[in-house]
Formats: structure tokens, sequence, C-alpha cells
């Protein structure tokens, strides 16, 4: 059954709550590091490539102690540094496992929950929850980045996970940050949305357009350009409303709302499989689960649900 307009309302949109201290200026003070690493009450956070890795029980609880960490392959040199809990100075790491989902799936001792469901559960709080978005990014960052792209030997971690470097050449690489325009589209008096649907997205769900930035755009160069490849609408104004990041991998994502100058829609690549202006009672209705022929609206986790709620109820 889809969830009703005041259960969406009482969901807030995730990642934001992460109030981590993260003392980057001690990243390269590796003996401190060693301390707050062997610290008692420090708590690493797991990952395989697909999810996260808690002890099974009830209420989750983020991370691991240093040692059930190493038992189950947690390597100490590939631990990256999060931050201090600012209310109790616990230290927050989080490292992944070589192992897979399907190899720790037997274990009843472990429960593998991934990033986007924990937020539409509200299994865990914002505090603990924006930590999380942080730890996504990095760890896929770093399986996917431990050879140098200068000379292709090994990379090591360096300061606290914010670096890799390569002995071999000296390279230095960087977690990236890829950033993404995501906008809702209006007419010229505000009165429709241009609302599309991707085909990876679940049956009947339309959304807000978006796309990745390109080298050298503005973010609302950015805007009109994904917003006429995507849709053959042309559109003027352009404001930034909010953004938010989007561990999936590692994007943030610009918030916008732009007002369109031309209103036919024409669908020419393959990035939506349908495409149309919606009033505001045909939005309300996917909102509230009552539309027709069964669309809805992304689920309050995301950017696109606040862009499209806003305008809905004339806030943006």
């Amino acid at each position: 059954m889809p969830a009703t307009s005041a259960g969406l309302q009482a969901m807030e949109m995730s990642f934001l709550g992460n109030t981590l201290d993260r003392q980057s200026t001690r990243r390269g003070d590796t003996e401190w590091l060693k301390e707050q690493l062997n610290r008692a009450d420090t708590s690493i956070v797991l990952s395989t490539a697909q999810t996260f890795v808690f002890a099974a029980g009830e209420p989750l609880a983020v991370g691991h102690g240093l040692a059930a960490a190493k038992a189950l392959g947690a390597d100490a040199a590939e631990m990256v540094f999060l931050g201090l809990r600012p209310e109790t100075g616990q230290a927050l790491f989080a490292t992944t496992l070589a192992q897979t989902d399907e190899e720790l799936a037997d274990r009843n001792d472990l429960e593998l929950v991934d990033l986007r469901t924990l937020a539409l559960r509200q299994a865990l709080p914002p505090a603990d929850l924006g930590p999380l978005a942080q730890a996504r990014a990095l760890i896929h960052w770093h399986r996917t980045h431990r050879f140098c792209s200068r000379c292709g030997e090994k990379s090591v971690l360096a300061e606290a996970g914010y670096r890799r470097d390569c002995p071999s050449c000296g390279g230095q690489h960087f977690p990236r940050t890829d950033p993404c325009v995501i906008m809702l589209i209006t007419d010229e008096a505000g009165d429709k949305a241009l609302l599309g649907r991707p085909a990876r997205l679940p049956e009947g769900m339309f959304t807000t357009l978006a796309g990745f930035m390109e080298p050298g755009e503005t973010i609302e160069q950015a805007v009109r350009r994904e917003t006429l490849e995507e849709s053959g609408i042309k559109v003027g104004v352009v404001r930034l409303i909010s953004n938010q990041p989007w561990p999936f991998p590692a994007n943030l994502m610009l918030g916008c709302v732009g007002e369109a100058t031309s209103f036919d829609i024409e669908i020419e690549d393959d990035e939506l499989e349908a495409c149309k202006w919606c009033d505001r009672e045909e939005v309300r209705q996917m909102l509230d689960g009552t539309h027709p022929e069964g669309h809805m609206i992304p689920p309050p986790i995301s950017i696109a649900h606040e862009l499209i709620v806003g305008w809905l109820d004339r806030k943006t």
C-alpha cells in the first residue's frame, strides 16, 4: 500500500545529520590516530561492497569494537578516521571487509543492511545516518582506487583515509565528490511541474530531472543543459534551493528550481522512458497514493521529494 501523505511528511530528507568533529588538522598525526583507534570505546563501521555490517540485535548499533572488527578480517592499515562524536568524544572509524554479502549471510551474529534501506526504515537517528553516508562514500573510493592512476602501482592509505599515496611515483590521490544538479522545472505561472520517469525507478514513480555537472559549468548552466537533453524543455531563471549528500556512491545533490521557457516535451535520449507536465492536483494524488494510474513521487529521504512537496505547498 502507498504511504499516506501524513506518514510521508513524518520522514525527513536523509544524510544531513552528520555532527562528527572530523579533526581534519590531526589527520597526519599517526600517533594520535593510533591512540584513538585503540581506545576502548572506539567504534568501527564495517562494510562490504554493498552493505553495512552490524552486530545482530535490536536496536542496531553503529560500529564494532577493534577486536571484533579484526576478527572479521578488518585491516587496521585501511581504516578511515571519520571523526569524534561531539557529545562524548568517541572516535568513529570505517573500513571495508574483503568478504561478500553472500559469504557473511549465514552468520547469525551479524546483520547486513544497505544504506538506502536504513534511511527508508528510519532505523537510525540522523546523527548516525550522516556518518554512515560519509563512511560509504569514503569506503567506495578506497575500494575502487587501490592503485595509482599515474603508474599503476598499489597505493597506501594516508591522512587518516583522506588521501592515498603511491610509494612508487609519489602520486597523491584524493577522495572525490561528484556534484549533481536535481531540478524541479515549472511553467511560467508556476502551476505545473515537469516530472520524468527513468527506467531504473520503481514502476509508476515520477521524479524531478537530474544529472551530473560537467567541467566548466555553473549550476545554472548544468540545470539548463540537463533539462534540455532529457526533455527538450528550455529553461530560463534557475534558483539553488538546497543540497544533500547522496552517497550512491559519492554525490552531492544540488537542488534547484527552474522556470521553463518552452513547453513541448521531446524525449530524444535514453535517460527517461516518460516525461510529463503535472498540475498540483495530480501531484497531490501521487503524494497521497490516490493517483488513478498508480503514479507516485520519491520518498522523503531524497531531495527530489523536498523539491516537489515544496512546490506543491508553494514554498519554493
